[in-house]
């Protein structure tokens, strides 16, 4: 089953897509783990953890993972509003999140 998973190209982000995201977001270009950074790779993982539990309903660990996922999000979010509002204003109009 888990091998399965990682042969499946559509629901697990490849290294290709981390890269282009890290790409898009990065405040240099030496920056792999800035909050923008992490956020935005949070963002597409939690996405796609959405649509695969949409088809698995019962897959209640994957569930908790995506939860864990939202909660460190949310906890980067809130550090990047407390620390530098303007780069949480601009993370959230470019990930259209909280809209």
């Amino acid at each position: 089953m888990a091998k399965a998973l990682l042969n499946n190209t559509e629901e697990i982000m490849n290294a290709v897509e981390k890269q282009a995201i890290i790409k898009e977001y990065q405040l240099d270009e030496k920056d792999t783990g800035s909050p923008e950074v992490q956020i935005a790779i949070l963002s597409k993982r939690i996405a796609d953890l959405t649509e695969h539990l949409k088809l698995n309903t019962k897959d209640h660990s994957s569930r908790r993972g995506l939860y864990k996922m939202i909660r460190r999000r949310r906890g980067m979010l809130t550090y990047l509003k407390d620390n530098d509002i303007d780069r949480y204003r601009s993370i959230i109009d470019r990930l259209g999140l909280r809209g």
